[in-house]
C-alpha cells in the first residue's frame, strides 16, 4: 500500500495521452487553464454533458470570496473518514514510511506544486472538520502560486484565510475547532465532492457558485467547445436583436448552413470575433447539411 502511488494514478487515467507530472498526474497545459479564466461555468459545463459526464458539478459549497473570481488548476484529490485506533495507526505508520510529516492534511499540502487545487473529500465534516485554517491557506499560496482548495467539510481562520491574496476555497462549512479525528483512505485516487467525481489532475473549475472537475482529456475539446458557445451567443444575441431569427431558431442544437454562414460572415468581420476566427467548424456544417438527431431539441 503507498499514498499517492504514481503507478495508480496513470491507471486511474489512461486516456490522458500527454505530458504527465512526477506524481504521475496528467499535465494539462497552462495555456488551457489561461482560456479557462475567460470562459463561463455554462459555457464549459456544456461540451462535458453531451458526451455523458453529468456528475461533474456540485454546487452546495460556499466560496471564500463571493467576488466573481475563479479557482482554476490541476486537482490534487484525498479522502477521508471518521477516525478508528487500528486503521490510523496503519495509515499514519504508511505516511511516516514515505517520510511524510505533520497531520494527514499537511501531508497534502506539503506535495502541492505551482497550478494546484486541492480537492478534499472531508466526508462532511465540520466540528473539528477543518481542513484548512489560515496557515494552510498562506502555505497552499505560496507553494501553487494561483490555486486554492475544494473542501468537503470545514474551514476555520475565515478571517485569516480572506486576507491570502490570490487563493479561493469552497468549502462546506465554519467552525472554529481544529481538525481532529479523522483518518486519510486515499491519497491522489478517485474522489466525491457531494454530487462530482474528480480524478487527480481533472482540471477544478470553480466558477458561478458552484465547482466544476473537467477531465484532463478533455479539457482542450472543452475549451474549444466553450469558445463556440461564447461567440454562438454573441452572435445570436444580435441576431434576436436585429429580429433575423428567432430564439428557437438560435436555440436548437443544429444550426441551418444559412446560419452557419452568418455566423462565419459576423466571426471574420465582426471585432468580437476577432479571437475565434482559428476555430474548426467544419463538425457543424456536417450535422447541419446531413442531419443530427437531436437538431429538434433546444439547446443546451
Amino acid at each position: 500500500m503507498r499514498l499517492n502511488d504514481k503507478a495508480e494514478i496513470i491507471a486511474l487515467t489512461p486516456q490522458w495521452k500527454g505530458k504527465r507530472l512526477a506524481d504521475g498526474r496528467p499535465y494539462v497545459a497552462d495555456q488551457y487553464l489561461k482560456k479557462l479564466r475567460e470562459m463561463t461555468l455554462e459555457e464549459v459545463w456544456k461540451p462535458i454533458f453531451v458526451k455523458g459526464y453529468e456528475n461533474q458539478f456540485e454546487g452546495r459549497l460556499f466560496p471564500l470570496h463571493d467576488d466573481g473570481r475563479k479557482l482554476i488548476g490541476r486537482a490534487v484529490t484525498c479522502n477521508f473518514c471518521p477516525t478508528r485506533p487500528d486503521l490510523h495507526e496503519t495509515m499514519f505508520r504508511q505516511g511516516e514510511k514515505e517520510g511524510r510529516k505533520g497531520n494527514y492534511n499537511q501531508w497534502v499540502i506539503d506535495s502541492l506544486i505551482e497550478g494546484d487545487v486541492v480537492v478534499a473529500d472531508m466526508y462532511d465534516k465540520i466540528y473539528k472538520g477543518t481542513f484548512l485554517g489560515g496557515n494552510l491557506t498562506t502555505a497552499i499560496k505560496t507553494r501553487t502560486k494561483t490555486g486554492g482548495g475544494v473542501i468537503w467539510g470545514g474551514v476555520r481562520d475565515v478571517e485569516q484565510m480572506k486576507q491570502v491574496e490570490g487563493v479561493q476555497v469552497y468549502y462546506r462549512g465554519i467552525d472554529p475547532t481544529p481538525i481532529r479525528e479523522f483518518v486519510m483512505t486515499g491519497f491522489n485516487t478517485v474522489t466525491r465532492i457531494g454530487n462530482a467525481v474528480c480524478l487527480p489532475g481533472d482540471i477544478v473549475f470553480g466558477a458561478g457558485g458552484g465547482v466544476l472537475f473537467i477531465p484532463s482529456h478533455l479539457v482542450a475539446e472543452v475549451v474549444d467547445g466553450a469558445a463556440k458557445t461564447h461567440i454562438k451567443d454573441d452572435f445570436g444575441f444580435e441576431m434576436i436583436a436585429q429580429n433575423k431569427f428567432t430564439t428557437a431558431q438560435i436555440d436548437r442544437n443544429t444550426w441551418t448552413e444559412e446560419m452557419l454562414d452568418l455566423l462565419m460572415d459576423f466571426i471574420q468581420n465582426d471585432p468580437r470575433g476577432e479571437k475565434y476566427r482559428d476555430l474548426d467548424w467544419s463538425t457543424e456544417y456536417d450535422l447541419a447539411r446531413n442531419g443530427d438527431p437531436n437538431d429538434t431539441q433546444t439547446a443546451l
